[in-house]
C-alpha cells in the first residue's frame, strides 16, 4: 500500500462521511464498502491496483464508523438510511451509476441497495458476502437455531455489549483478524466459532503468524476504536430484523451485472451461501479464492483485486 489518500468529509443524508476518493475523475467509479469491525482502510491493500486500472474508486467509513458521524440511535442504522447516505454520496460526487462492492456488512448493504436503488448501479460486486434471498422467518432466529444464544449477532442485541471489547482494543483486534480455520475442519467448529463474546473473554493473544493483518495496520483500527468505541458500528447489527421486516415483498432479482467472489475459508460466509444466487442474478460471474478467509482483502488482496479489475474491464 503506497497510495492510500487521506480522507474528505462529505455531506449527505443529514450526517458527514468521511471518504477517502482516488483515481481520475473519469474513471469507472467503484464505491468500496467495508464490514464490521472494519473500516474505509480496509480496502487499503487493493488501492494501488484499483487506481493503476483506471477506476475511480470511493471508500467511505460507513455511517457510525471511523471519521464518519455516528448518530447515537440504533434505529439510525436500519437499511433504508444506510442506502441513502451512499446514494447521496454519490449525488455529493455528481456520480449518476457507480459499481458497489460490498464485503461483509458493505455487502449486507449493497445487496439489497441494488434492489432498493437500482438506478444508481454499474454494477455490484460481493466480497464474502452473497446476495440472498430473503427467508421466511427473521434472522435471530436463524442464528438462535445455528449457534444457539452465545451467536454474536444474538449477543450484539444487547445494550452495552461494546463494553466487552472496549479498553482492549490491541487485544481485540489481534483476535478479530486470526488467521482461518481450514476448509475441512469448519463444519464441527461451526457453532463455536460464532461465539465471538465468549471466545474474546478467554483470548489471551496469539502470535502474528497466526493473524493475518499486520502489527502497523491493527495499529490503525485500534486507534480508531480506542477514539471511537464499539457501540455505533454495532448498531448495525441491532438492525437485522427490522431490515428483514423492511425487505419483505422488494423484488431481489437483479439484472445489472453482478460478481461475486467468495471465499473458500470464510467460516461465516462459506462460499455455499452463494449457491442460490443464480436464480437472483441474471447476469453473474461467480469465483471462489482458495486458501481464503473472511479477511479478504488482508489475506488475498492481489487476487481479489486481479478479479475486480479483469470483470471491470471486461464488462465496462
Amino acid at each position: 500500500m503506497t497510495g492510500f489518500p487521506a480522507p474528505q468529509r462529505i455531506a449527505t443524508n443529514g450526517i458527514e462521511l468521511s471518504v477517502h476518493i482516488g483515481g481520475p475523475e473519469d474513471g469507472i467509479p467503484i464505491l468500496l464498502l467495508h464490514g464490521w469491525p472494519e473500516l474505509a482502510f480496509s480496502w487499503s491493500p487493493l488501492w494501488d491496483d484499483l487506481i493503476a486500472a483506471g477506476r475511480r474508486v470511493i471508500a467511505p467509513d460507513l455511517r457510525g464508523f471511523g471519521g464518519s458521524d455516528a448518530p447515537p440511535d440504533a434505529k439510525d442504522y436500519g437499511i433504508d438510511t444506510m442506502v441513502a447516505d451512499l446514494t447521496g454520496l454519490l449525488d455529493a460526487l455528481g456520480i449518476e451509476k457507480a459499481i458497489w462492492c460490498g464485503h461483509d456488512w458493505g455487502g449486507l448493504i449493497s445487496w439489497p441497495g441494488a434492489a432498493l436503488a437500482g438506478d444508481r448501479y454499474l454494477g455490484a460486486i460481493g466480497v464474502n458476502t452473497p446476495h440472498l434471498p430473503r427467508p421466511s422467518t427473521p434472522p435471530s432466529a436463524a442464528f438462535r437455531e445455528l449457534s444457539g444464544p452465545e451467536h454474536y449477532i444474538l449477543r450484539f442485541q444487547e445494550d452495552g455489549i461494546e463494553k466487552a471489547f472496549e479498553g482492549r482494543e490491541d487485544d481485540f483486534f489481534a483476535f478479530i483478524f486470526g488467521a482461518p480455520v481450514p476448509a475441512r475442519a469448519m463444519e464441527a467448529m461451526r457453532p463455536q466459532l460464532s461465539h465471538i463474546v465468549a471466545l474474546f473473554m478467554d483470548f489471551e493473544g496469539r502470535p502474528d503468524d497466526r493473524i493475518v493483518v499486520s502489527p502497523e495496520d491493527r495499529r490503525v483500527f485500534a486507534d480508531t476504536y480506542r477514539k471511537t468505541g464499539f457501540r455505533t458500528p454495532i448498531h448495525l447489527y441491532k438492525n437485522f430484523d427490522a431490515n428483514w421486516e423492511r425487505m419483505g415483498g422488494v423484488d431481489l432479482r437483479l439484472s445489472m451485472p453482478c460478481l461475486m467472489v467468495s471465499a473458500e475459508c470464510d467460516f461465516m460466509l462459506p462460499p455455499s451461501l452463494a449457491r442460490w444466487m443464480p436464480a437472483l442474478c441474471q447476469d453473474l460471474e461467480m469465483h471462489v479464492i482458495e486458501g481464503c478467509g473472511h479477511w479478504t482483502m488482508w489475506e488475498k488482496p492481489e487476487e481479489l483485486a486481479a478479479l475486480i479489475t479483469d470483470w471491470v474491464g471486461r464488462r465496462f
